[in-house]
């Protein structure tokens, strides 16, 4: 007699596709989120109001992955993983959408938020105007403040959202091998 459910099961110590997209996806999040905490504070890269939104979904990505993997690793539902890797991939191609936005905001496509382009608002009364002037620093979303080989930030950030939305889609997809 052979149990079919013990056969379907991944051999000990070997990682199914869904823990490892789990895992991947949690990482190359935590890695962004790194690089963008680094640049912020070591750089002195200030972050636009887009910028900062765009963190979200990997703030999101990174304890989602974590659960993902530890529910896959223990044998969970497939629908289950499924929907959480289902997940991670709309958090990823959300997040790709607006790095999108952005990247068109700064390549002057289309017009962002008032928060970062708009004109500075109220400043008050004319007493203490150089005062509140010295207060305001608006970091602009439609200037760019950092380049690598052509492409902003945001433009980085699009490409790794579609590279996280795609391992999410792969371990949703991929069947664990039988041993």
């Amino acid at each position: 007699m052979t149990n079919m459910s013990v056969m379907a099961r991944p051999a000990a110590g070997a990682m199914s596709p869904a823990v490892t997209a789990a895992l991947l996806a949690a990482g190359i999040a935590a890695a962004v989120l790194a690089g963008a905490w680094y640049m912020q504070l070591v750089w002195g890269l200030q972050p636009c109001e887009l910028c900062l939104k765009q963190r979200w979904a990997y703030y999101a990505i990174v304890p989602l992955g974590l659960v993902i993997a530890l529910l896959a690793g223990r044998g969970a539902p497939r629908g289950l993983v499924w929907a959480g890797l289902g997940l991670v991939a709309l958090a990823a191609l959300g997040n790709a959408g607006l790095g999108v936005y952005h990247a068109g905001v700064e390549w002057g496509f289309w017009p962002g938020p008032t928060e970062c382009t708009g004109p500075i608002g109220n400043l008050g009364s004319a007493g203490n105007l150089l005062e509140r002037l010295d207060s305001v620093h608006v970091v602009r979303c439609d200037e760019v403040q950092w380049r690598f080989l052509g492409l902003s930030l945001a433009g980085y950030s699009v490409l790794i959202s579609l590279l996280i939305a795609a391992i999410a889609g792969w371990g949703a997809i991929r069947k664990p091998i039988a041993t």
